[in-house]
């Protein structure tokens, strides 16, 4: 099994910045997809943005292009997100995700493990 723990939320104000990590434990992830869902508050759960195995491919929720990149660094065990731009309506608990499959998906029953959640906040 792997183990993903989400870190790097907290409170930023609209226009400014942050960077989440995944890290994961357990097993390398070199063979992952790996994706980022938020869900806010009264809110269903919603993709973010996915990665394949290296990083080659990559797919974006249309709210979030050309402002958030996913990233992941398989020697470090570890995937990112740096979110740019940030809008209040980007507030929401921020989910990483991971499947042993090859072909990113965009959807929640696309992926089986999954972390606790870092929150983020961005005040207007």
């Amino acid at each position: 099994q792997v183990q993903l723990v989400e870190s790097g939320g907290g409170l930023v104000q609209a226009g400014g910045s942050l960077r989440l990590s995944c890290a994961a434990s357990g097993r390398t992830i070199s063979s992952y997809i790996m994706g980022w869902f938020r869900q806010g508050t009264g809110k269903e759960r919603e993709f973010v943005a996915g990665i394949s195995w290296s990083g080659d491919r990559t797919a974006y929720a249309d709210s979030v292009k050309g402002r958030f990149t996913i990233a992941r660094d398989n020697a470090k065990n570890t995937m990112y997100l740096q979110m740019n731009t940030l809008k209040p309506e980007d507030t929401a608990v921020y989910y990483c995700a991971a499947k042993q499959r090859l072909r990113v998906v965009t959807t929640i029953d696309g992926y089986d493990y999954w972390g606790q959640g870092t929150q983020v906040t961005v005040s207007a």
